[in-house]
């Protein structure tokens, strides 16, 4: 931190009124009672100060000389510290040394089980950084590689789509710094939306317009999705062929990826039903799959059929009756028909049976709820593990041998293969609030990592810069979240887990 000259005040005394936060290369100029451009830091009494707490994650109470989950029943705690719970101090709020060419903000001591632990804790400024939502629909969003605008910028694009899920990559470098200014903020305050749990609407290039919350349904085109789809039109029918055999001639379960064809298919076949003889456009793959059966679109199973009919080919009058009994439906159940043919061997639809609207209901109960999940990415780069160690390199290979464990807010992160420590998050598995941002663009996040006093002295750690966990607690503005009981607790050395 750096003070601006000082300037005389009344009584003669020198008094600066500005200071220089040095937390990110900014170097905002703060006046008394102000904050920074990223709102993370003011200027008190001529102290720079964080303004959010520094978060301390709890995990659980003894009681009884057991361990119980954490404030169970307790709806109404305010957030203090209880005694004798297990604390882990996240990067939450803990500020960063960027650039890192002095220690972590907080190196933390404690012990586990008899064995000394350290925790280097900090939150990193990531221009490299980008998002990775799954969208659960078999709407069309878009073509693949088709940009992602917010507010009129492209802050992204559609890329591979997976099974049952609509695939986006907002954000990366190249949208924070390569662009313009104004694209370079859009796609900033989008990321830290989206990080932080709240809604974004993003538009498709000659696709969707869609609302996306980590945890919520898509809304797309202005309608609330409800379920993801069971599968592909061809595993929908290897999952219920038998249960539609006795009451259907044919089964055809339209999907924008592969149409599924029941008597055609190995399931029919092997429950010996008879042939059909209804032919569905599209190029047949393998018996009873069909692909590019439509255009994309937002009907029937993804594709731009309101009209399942439309996708009939032909009837072959040597092999289907009159008489004939259909069942067409989607790969969610939201869209099904029931037709019989009549004596031209024209499909006429007409209510369905109930065991028919019961098998229609099972592909229904399951398919999972359709929701938006939010995958923060981020490379740890050289300054911000030289804030851990003088040799940074040292670092990365601790991290590869699994000596030190990476997490983020608390959260388990996967840390992807190959060079550097780049780390993949799922946001709802941390703690809220937990992303913030500076001004030139970048996101900033917490990251943690831990491993043995041992293994972090051999790896050059600032020994002389570990503070003991209850002095942490005890000198440091905080508050304390309850431990999610889906993440591993963190304190625990490596090489000891199962």
């Amino acid at each position: 931190m750096s003070e601006a000259p000082a300037m005389d005040t009344d009584d003669g005394t020198a008094k600066s009124d500005v200071i220089r936060c040095d937390a990110c290369p900014v170097l905002c100029r703060i006046r008394d009672g102000k904050t920074g451009a990223c709102d993370r830091y003011a200027n008190f009494d001529g102290v720079l100060t964080r303004i959010d707490p520094l978060v301390i994650a709890q995990q659980t109470v003894e009681e009884g000389g057991k361990l119980v989950p954490f404030l169970q029943g307790a709806e109404d705690w305010d957030g203090t510290l209880v005694s004798g719970a297990a604390s882990f101090v996240t990067g939450v709020g803990s500020g960063t040394t960027y650039p890192d060419y002095k220690p972590a903000p907080f190196i933390v001591g404690s012990q586990v089980d008899g064995i000394d632990m350290v925790t280097v804790v900090s939150e990193g400024i990531f221009s490299y950084c980008g998002l990775k939502a799954k969208i659960d629909t078999d709407r069309y969003l878009g073509p693949e590689q088709a940009a992602v605008r917010c507010e009129g910028e492209q802050v992204g694009h559609v890329t591979t789509a997976e099974y049952g899920s609509q695939m986006l990559s907002i954000g990366g470098v190249r949208h924070l710094t390569g662009g313009s200014k104004k694209e370079g903020n859009v796609t900033c305050q989008a990321m830290l939306d989206l990080s932080n749990g709240d809604p974004v609407e993003l538009t498709v290039d000659d696709g969707a317009t869609i609302v996306v919350q980590a945890g919520r349904p898509p809304v797309i085109d202005g309608v609330c999705e409800e379920r993801m789809r069971v599968g592909c039109g061809s595993a929908a029918i290897g999952m219920f062929a038998k249960q539609w055999a006795e009451h259907a001639d044919e089964v055809i379960v339209v999907d924008d990826h592969i149409t599924g064809v029941l008597t055609e298919h190995q399931a029919g076949r092997f429950l010996d039903m008879k042939p059909a003889g209804i032919r569905v456009r599209g190029r047949k793959s393998t018996p009873g799959r069909y692909f590019q059966v439509a255009n994309h679109g937002s009907g029937w199973g993804g594709t731009d059929v309101t009209d399942p009919t439309e996708i009939i080919d032909t009837i072959n009058p040597k092999t289907a009756w009159p008489g004939l009994r259909l069942l067409m439906v989607s790969t969610t159940g939201e869209d099904s028909a029931w037709y019989v043919l009549d004596d031209d061997l024209k499909p006429v639809q007409t209510d369905a049976p109930d065991p028919i609207l019961n098998a229609v209901d099972r592909i229904a109960e399951n398919c999972e709820p359709a929701l938006c999940s939010v995958l923060f990415m981020a490379g740890a780069g050289g300054s911000l593990r030289a804030g851990v160690t003088e040799n940074p390199v040292r670092l990365t290979r601790s991290v590869k041998d699994t000596l030190t464990r990476v997490t983020s807010g608390g959260a388990p992160v996967y840390v992807w293969p190959g060079g550097g420590i780049t780390i993949m998050v799922d946001v709802l598995r941390m703690p809220e609030n937990s992303f913030g941002y500076v001004p030139t663009p970048a996101l900033v996040a917490p990251i943690e990592f831990t491993m043995t006093r041992d293994d972090y002295a051999a790896l050059g750690g600032y020994m002389d810069s570990i503070v003991e966990l209850d002095t942490v607690l005890g000198q440091h503005r905080h508050k304390a979240e309850r431990w999610r009981i889906d993440n591993p607790w963190p304190v625990q050395p490596a090489r000891a887990e199962d």
